[in-house]
């Protein structure tokens, strides 16, 4: 590079919609944390953490819907309730989206997305809510499921101890996420906040 071309200036021609009229302030404007009320505030500054819990609840709750495949062994002759509903399947998906929407959103944020993600996180709480009244059916048909079918089975309490525990953690896995995806798809997201960065 010779000196000729190093201080040279460079003259920059732009259209003339482009060029900003001179009468016009060029003051910047934001939107500051300070209008968002407290649960916006908490959202915007942890969107990666809640959205991964809630892609590790609905892989836990997939994770129960697999063991309760392998149940149908004699001598009972149908799968649990909440395995036949199909809860843990498509509960799980529903839930594991809205992280990953949740997610994609933290990382890039446009309209579209937020309103994908409000959506999202509104089908999963209405999921988690029939999930919790399917469960609350499932207790009241299946509480004898496996000593009502062999009643010479010596380790039937042990067992059905074991297939209740399996309901209660759903339920808490369900509750916890109902925790999560009402609020979110409540406090909502506007349009303006796509463009100043709020859910950053």
């Amino acid at each position: 590079m010779d000196s000729s071309t190093a201080h040279s200036p460079v003259f920059l021609v732009f259209p003339p919609e482009i060029m900003a009229p001179e009468s016009e302030s060029t003051e910047f404007s934001g939107m500051t944390f300070g209008n968002q009320n407290t649960l916006q505030k908490l959202v915007s500054s942890k969107m990666k953490i809640i959205g991964s819990t809630q892609i590790l609840l609905g892989i836990m709750i997939f994770s129960f819907g697999v063991v309760f495949l392998f149940t149908l062994t004699k001598p009972y002759p149908r799968y649990p309730f909440i395995f036949l509903s199909g809860y843990p399947f498509w509960g799980s998906s529903l839930f594991i989206n809205s992280g990953a929407f949740l997610i994609a959103l933290k990382r890039k944020t446009t309209e579209t997305l937020m309103l994908t993600s409000r959506l999202m996180n509104f089908l999963s709480a209405l999921g988690a809510i029939a999930g919790i009244a399917l469960l609350a059916f499932g207790f009241l048909l299946d509480q004898d499921y496996i000593c009502g079918y062999s009643v010479k089975n010596n380790h039937c309490e042990a067992i059905t101890i074991l297939f209740m525990g399996i309901l209660i953690m759903l339920t808490v896995f369900s509750v916890f996420e109902l925790l999560i995806t009402l609020p979110l798809s409540i406090v909502g997201f506007s349009s303006e906040d796509c463009d100043c960065g709020e859910w950053c």
